[in-house]
Formats: structure tokens, sequence, C-alpha cells
């Protein structure tokens, strides 16, 4: 069987289910983009946890805002530096009121204008917010095609986006991220990888070669 076929009827089969392609409203958006800012160089948990605190006090541009700075430090304390951060979503909220009236852009290039906001995340704000397909590569978008030999290893993130939209149908995209995720987690993890149990061993390159770095 095709190996682009193997993985997509794979990954449909384990993850498929757990996919929602439904825009998000306007404070839910606001929240997705400051979350995944919070969520650079943290834990998942921790970020999570520190979205949540952040939130329930504010959660929109404007109650950002009206937040002094050492309370939005404190909120947000437990997600690395959050120093850093709280510069970064103080001058979001203010762009965001300033030049798009409140609302967060839908276009790539405006949202990688935000301080704070690259690829990965601009992307993840196109897909789970407004519903815009796209492969949002995070670090285990980035190892699990590599290894399994879809990607050159020395591709840049931007690169293996583009390759990986190339040879997967566009209406596929959403399954490929959600899906390389979760399998990156459980079965092609950064140490030990879980190859014993894994259904790509048998085309994947770093399997054949034993080379895992990426």
């Amino acid at each position: 069987m095709d190996k682009i076929k193997l993985i997509l009827i794979f990954l449909e089969k384990n993850y498929g289910r757990d996919i929602d392609t439904s825009p998000l409203g306007k404070t839910e958006i606001f929240e997705l983009l400051i979350g995944t800012v919070l969520s650079q160089r943290t834990r998942d948990e921790s970020s999570e946890k520190t979205a949540d605190q952040l939130f329930s006090i504010a959660n929109t541009p404007k109650k950002i805002l009206k937040l002094p700075i050492k309370k939005l430090q404190k909120l947000i304390r437990i997600s690395g530096p959050f120093r850093q951060k709280t510069k970064r979503i103080k001058q979001i909220s203010k762009i965001i009121i300033e030049k798009y009236n409140g609302e967060v852009p839908n276009n790539r290039e405006e949202l990688m204008k935000l301080p704070g906001v690259g690829y990965k995340t601009a992307d993840i704000v196109l897909m789970y917010g407004f519903g815009i397909p796209r492969i949002a590569v995070d670090t285990h978008c980035n190892r699990v095609p590599k290894r399994l030999g879809l990607v050159d290893k020395g591709a840049n993130v931007e690169d293996v986006r583009k390759k990986l939209e190339s040879i997967f149908p566009r209406n596929k995209w959403y399954l490929i991220n959600l899906g390389f995720v979760n399998f990156g987690k459980e079965i092609c993890k950064p140490i030990n990888p879980r190859c014993e149990i894994c259904p790509f061993s048998s085309f994947c390159r770093a399997y054949r070669t034993k080379d895992f770095n990426v």
C-alpha cells in the first residue's frame, strides 16, 4: 500500500474523531492566540493552567490592557519567561484594538506582524480559530515526517509545512496536524520512540538507518 495512504488510514482511525474544523467566536480566537503565545517554551500542562488562570480574569484585549503589569505577571508566572510574555501579550492586545478594531486578523502575514507570533502560532490561529486549512508545524509535526523520510532532515519548519501540504490532500491537513502531534507524543517520541508498535516502520527512514536525530 502507498505510504501516504497508509499514514492517512492510520491517523484517521486513531485520531480522526477528535477533529473539529468549526470556526471559533471572536473571544475564543483571541484566547487561542494568547494561549498559543503562552505555550511557547513551556510544558502543555503549565501553559493550559496559565491560560485558565488568565482568561478567568481577562479574556479580551481591553481586559488584558486594564490588568496591571504585576497582576498579569503573577497570573502567567508558571509559563516560563513570563516577563517577556507579559510584554508581548500587552503589545498584542494594544495592536489588535488600535489596528484591527478589537478582532484578531485572519491573515497569516498580518498575524505574523504581532509580537511573538511566528509560523506555528499564526497557522494554529488560522486552523483552529478561523477554520482555514493549514498544517501548523510544531515540534512533533517537524520530527515525525523527517523521521519517516517524508521531508528532508535539514528542512526548516516553513519548508516542512510546504512539503506536507503538497503531498497530502487539503481536506486532510487538519488530520495530518492533529495526527502527527498525537503520534509524536504517543509513539514517535523524541527519546525512546516506540518503534516496536509503529505501523510505519516498513518505510521509516529513521528505523531503517537507526538515526533518529532530526
